[in-house]
């Protein structure tokens, strides 16, 4: 009989309880994927494998906080949400760029799982109206709601003022409201 893999958060609470194995397991299915996105939102690969060593160091660190909480997200968002926000230090501590897709390049590029995940998340009118959105006012979308980020670490992540990342918000909101209306 098969034994049943165990999914992402069971792995963590294994490593809650100090597990290396479930580490090592958890690390070997999200890495790729971690390293894919966080590459898309930042040029220099330094900096992106800083990242990927600082979350997965806070993954080990903070795992019981995970372990330890109601069931109401999932390993993988929660490990994005520590990846996410370590990018946001790391644009903090130093003058690296955001990688920005070119409006022509990205008909080239596969989708993100990000970007995947939102359009089997939301109805076909919803995810019109995203695709009609402007690439600025998308990217804080984006950052806000996919990544969960507050305003001040998108500002960071966009490299743009918090009052511009607020003005975007609420231009997409009202975009958004008048295409669905």
């Amino acid at each position: 009989m098969k034994q049943e893999q165990p999914d992402e958060a069971e792995l963590v609470r294994r490593v809650a309880r100090g597990d290396p194995a479930a580490f090592e397991e958890l690390y070997r299915r999200t890495s790729p994927w971690l390293a894919l996105r966080l590459s898309r939102r930042c040029r220099d690969e330094q900096v992106v494998a800083e990242v990927m060593q600082e979350t997965y160091l806070a993954v080990w660190r903070a795992a019981g906080s995970f372990a330890g909480a109601a069931v109401s997200g999932s390993a993988v968002g929660w490990l994005w949400t520590i990846a996410a926000r370590r990018l946001v230090d790391a644009f903090r501590r130093g003058t690296h760029q955001m990688r920005i897709p070119a409006p022509h390049r990205q008909s080239m590029v596969s989708p993100a799982a990000d970007e995947e995940a939102l359009a089997e998340t939301v109805g076909d009118a919803v995810g019109d109206a995203l695709h009609k959105l402007a690439p600025e006012l998308q990217q804080v979308l984006r950052a806000m709601v996919l990544d969960g980020l507050s305003v001040r670490e998108t500002a960071a992540l966009l490299g743009i003022p918090e009052g511009t990342v607020k003005t975007r918000a609420r231009r997409a909101r009202i975009a958004m409201r008048e295409s669905l209306t």
